[in-house]
């Protein structure tokens, strides 16, 4: 029997999002193999990993929008209902890694936000249009009711990111997803748009998926993590311990990469070994034992089962082994 996933979620309402044996396949290739996990109210709920790991499809699915030619198999539940095309833009909805795409050109801002308004509730134009501002002014758009005017190219690239999130939450979903929100952004545009997102979910009293590279981000703001590998969970608990003490090898080994502040200085960053099998091709064992310094015979022979270890799930067959501190793991 595989364990519930109960023990490393908040104790505080029911889930807004269960999530059970997600599968995403593509011509018979399994991108997501197996996903489970749940996502509560007003929780910060991170998802990360390599390139490749699933984490965007699986974050797509939570909205019903899983590409074209894909089939998919398992559960994906809001507030109990599986009619997620329904749901979205209503009780969830989404802040896209390309904001400059998800807006369009040709309709000033403040429009297509009092669109998407109307969209889901049956206001006049004009109450319409008084949301669409506020949303912006909520996000710190300065000027905002001149500024719901502009077009998307009058906007800076931060700025065009705030409006994205003005749009995921100016229907006050239950539920906002950030798909990789701060890429190609330098830093200080990258903590603007986090504290922006931090300060959304709080104002709508939504929970937040956030799915990044940035391990820091989700452990500075993220109560639980989901850490993937080759479209499955590798390690799933609470991000304060899973992201300072891992049980998975390959949590330890993306943490191990990173710069430390009391590191020796300019040292040369170590690095994982190899790269993530392409999707289809994990082969019989774990897909992380090629790679892994921890690999014996059974990792190479048996997909490993997830385990409740130290509070939180782990996929791996040496989750015992992996060494404290990690910093001399990769």
């Amino acid at each position: 029997m595989k364990p519930d996933l109960s023990p490393t979620a908040p104790r505080s309402g029911d889930p807004l999002l269960t999530v059970r044996g997600l599968r995403i396949a593509f011509g018979g290739v399994e991108a997501v193999r197996g996903v489970t996990f749940d996502v509560r109210p007003r929780e910060v709920f991170g998802v990360v990993g390599e390139s490749g790991a699933g984490k965007s499809l699986t974050a797509r699915a939570l909205l019903g929008m899983v590409p074209r030619g894909a089939t998919t198999s398992g559960t994906v539940l809001l507030r109990g209902s599986a009619d997620l095309a329904a749901e979205r833009g209503r009780r969830i909805s989404l802040v896209p890694q390309d904001a400059l795409s998800a807006l369009s050109p040709v309709h000033p801002v403040g429009d297509q936000l009092a669109a998407a308004v109307r969209s889901v509730r049956r206001v006049s134009r004009r109450e319409a249009a008084a949301r669409a501002v506020a949303a912006l002014e909520r996000v710190g758009i300065p000027d905002a009711a001149r500024r719901a005017r502009a077009y998307p190219h009058e906007y800076s690239g931060g700025m065009r990111q705030r409006a994205v999130i003005a749009m995921a939450t100016v229907n006050e979903p239950d539920v906002v997803v950030a798909d990789e929100p701060t890429t190609a952004l330098d830093e200080e545009r990258r903590e603007q748009v986090l504290r922006v997102l931090a300060e959304q979910r709080e104002a709508v009293g939504a929970a937040l998926v956030l799915v990044t590279h940035d391990l820091d981000a989700v452990r500075r703001h993220a109560g639980r993590v989901l850490v993937m590998y080759a479209g499955r969970a590798a390690e799933l608990g609470p991000a304060d311990e899973v992201l300072t003490r891992p049980r998975a090898p390959y949590t330890a080994g993306l943490l191990a990469s990173l710069p430390r502040p009391d590191g020796p200085p300019r040292r040369r960053l170590p690095a994982l070994p190899g790269s993530p099998p392409a999707p289809g091709s994990p082969g019989a064992g774990c897909a992380f034992a090629p790679r892994c310094p921890l690999a014996a015979d059974p990792c190479r022979t048996r997909d490993p089962e997830p385990q409740l270890l130290d509070g939180r799930l782990v996929a791996c067959h040496r989750a015992a082994d992996v060494p404290d501190p990690i910093r001399e793991f990769v």
